[in-house]
């Protein structure tokens, strides 16, 4: 199955663009009748023929649309603080589109290490996964932007916070959520959010969340929960 992600699509013919052509023809060698898969990131699955092989410029023909596939019971945001080294937060966007997730912020705090993430190469690493994966649904990249910033947006659905501080009661997240809701998740950086980070979520509303007795790095916090969340709405 050969996937080309096609977020502009709106008529019944569709034109990819140079470098997706280039890699239809050149690389797939994909010719006129071949048949493919388009997904324009908001639900929509498109089977579709190539009626001319131009490797600057393949125009295809849509035979076939199916709205809201695969379409989740859930919507799950997660906001984490980006690694020092980019390579683990782009393994956790790859892992995580492939598990399912819909949107992700990149959030600044005060022990962050990284406060500046190109978000045009995160979102090819998105990209990638949805085509991998074959889902119609891209999920959202938003701009980096601080805790404290971040905490004044609102948001109506469950939110938590996982945090390795031990200043009261934390629970599992089967403890804290019900199914088919909306999820925000906080998820700190390598050395934690500092207490004074905790209580202004925790006084914004969001729940202490444990993940376990085991300490774990930023980007494996951030795919635990992402699992957690879909095992419980499976």
């Amino acid at each position: 199955m050969h996937i080309f992600y096609t977020p502009d699509i709106t008529q019944n013919t569709y034109t990819l663009n140079e470098e997706e052509s280039k890699h239809c023809v050149r690389v797939l060698r994909l010719t006129v009748g071949s048949v493919v898969n388009l997904v324009d990131g908001k639900g929509g699955f498109y089977t579709a023929e190539i009626i001319a092989d131009n490797p600057k410029k393949v125009s295809l023909a849509i035979l076939n649309v199916e709205r809201e596939f695969h379409k989740r019971n859930h919507y799950l945001h997660i906001a984490v603080a980006p690694t020092k080294n980019i390579d683990r937060i782009e393994w956790f966007l790859e892992k995580a589109t492939e598990l399912g997730i819909d949107e992700i912020t990149p959030i600044i705090t005060d022990r962050s290490e990284r406060r500046v993430v190109k978000e045009d190469r995160l979102n090819k690493v998105i990209t990638s996964a949805v085509k991998q994966s074959i889902k119609a649904y891209h999920p959202k990249l938003n701009e980096a932007i601080s805790l404290d910033a971040f905490l004044k947006e609102p948001f109506t659905g469950d939110k938590l916070i996982a945090h390795c501080i031990d200043n009261g009661e934390k629970k599992y997240i089967s403890e804290l959520v019900i199914p088919h809701q909306k999820y925000l998740i906080l998820i700190g950086p390598e050395g934690d959010f500092t207490p004074e980070e905790v209580n202004l979520a925790l006084n914004k509303g969001f729940k202490a969340l444990t993940l376990g007795d085991n300490r774990l790095r930023t980007e494996t916090a951030a795919l635990s929960v992402c699992f957690e969340i879909n095992y419980l709405n499976r």
